[in-house]
């Protein structure tokens, strides 16, 4: 299936690994020039620009904390300034502090909070202009089925994840007369470098809880992106689709 994705520029925020890592490569592959940010994390950040050079697309990267509301604007400005304009926005950046909410401290709550939901907010926020000026415009913004279902020890995750959901329906309400599509993609356990690290006890849980029986590759993410970013999903809006094997069914 033809995406219609080439020449089209775009925007993934925590870009530099995992799910975002794979979705920079997915829109490169489909023709996209691609922008991203990340944090701390430069060797990886280099790595993938090469790639997406190699591939003979245009990118743009930069060290930004994406609970940095006027960063954002900076950000958003300075991309679409180094690719000659922006058409898609991906929301991928974002941050675990588990505890129990009786340990769970104020600062575990609140920069979770702020880069998970704010950081969101600051993106979709500096880029509505912009696509409402074009009229026309794709969001889509990376949560998770713990946005949905809640999650034992995450009490700042889930809410995180719950309120990502709440804003995609919301601007997919408000930017829709612009021609703007804003969605979400759920995923459940996806094997990036994070959840390399955690115990196997997690890992054979989520086996467990998935009728397909494993874990999600962060390709099948990125392969379900492309698609609600490219025109052949022109007439999906304010939708959450879950990529996780089943695991919340």
């Amino acid at each position: 299936m033809e995406l219609g994705l080439r020449d089209r520029k775009a925007l993934v925020t925590g870009g530099s690994r995992g799910i975002g890592a794979a979705i920079v490569r997915a829109l490169a592959a489909e023709g996209c020039d691609v922008a991203f940010t990340h944090v701390g994390d430069g060797a990886n950040a280099e790595s993938l620009q090469q790639e997406v050079e190699a591939l003979g697309r245009r990118t743009f990267v930069t060290e930004a904390d994406v609970a940095d509301f006027r960063g954002a604007e900076a950000v958003v400005k300075s991309a679409a300034g180094a690719l000659g304009g922006l058409d898609i926005l991906v929301c991928n950046a974002g941050i675990t502090a588990d505890a129990v909410v009786w340990k769970m401290d104020e600062e575990q709550w609140d920069r979770v909070l702020d880069v998970n939901l704010k950081g969101c907010f600051n993106y979709c926020r500096a880029i509505a202009p912009l696509f409402r000026a074009r009229k026309a415009g794709k969001i889509l913004n990376i949560t998770s089925i713990n946005g949905l279902r809640g999650k034992f020890g995450q009490s700042n995750y889930a809410a995180s994840k719950g309120g990502m959901i709440a804003l995609t329906k919301t601007l997919a309400r408000e930017l829709g007369r612009s021609g703007v599509n804003v969605n979400a993609i759920a995923p459940g356990m996806v094997l990036t470098e994070m959840m390399k690290k955690l115990p196997g006890e997690f890992h054979l849980a989520a086996e467990e809880e998935s009728v397909l029986g494993r874990i999600a590759q962060p390709e099948e993410v990125a392969s379900v992106a492309a698609f609600l970013v490219s025109d052949q999903a022109r007439h999906i809006t304010g939708e959450v689709v879950r990529v996780d094997g089943g695991q919340y069914i």
